[in-house]
């Protein structure tokens, strides 16, 4: 069972939780073996992550879809599983965003000039 959980003692919480919705198990009748956080196989690369949710509301039991673009699961799915044009629209390997305000660093900035600084290129 794979649970999201902010820390190792809400984690082991929810596990209880579930455990005692699917089987009849108590905390007192089990035990917990290992509880370790799962690493990525390669953080440094973005991916898409999809969630497949099923919640109850008062009008009754709804299924929802999510999908993140992220550089972890824990953090957020195969592009072509992405359904929302949101995300879609990232998915060029070849992507390129304005750098609208670039200012000069102090080492590469002249002391004197005859003209004035031009950040917008």
């Amino acid at each position: 069972m794979r649970i999201f959980a902010p820390n190792h003692v809400v984690a082991k919480s929810r596990f209880w939780y579930f455990v005692s919705q699917l089987k009849k198990m108590k905390k007192s009748s089990g035990e917990i073996v290992y509880c370790g956080q799962v690493f990525e196989k390669s953080p440094l690369r973005v991916k898409n992550f999809g969630l497949w949710l099923r919640y109850d509301s008062r009008s009754g039991t709804h299924n929802m879809c999510r999908a993140y673009r992220d550089l972890t699961t824990a953090g957020a799915i195969a592009a072509s599983k992405c359904r929302r044009p949101a995300v879609k629209q990232f998915h060029d390997s070849k992507i390129k965003f304005p750098l609208p305000h670039r200012v000069l660093r102090r080492q590469h900035k002249p002391r004197f000039t005859t003209k004035r600084p031009n950040t917008f290129f």
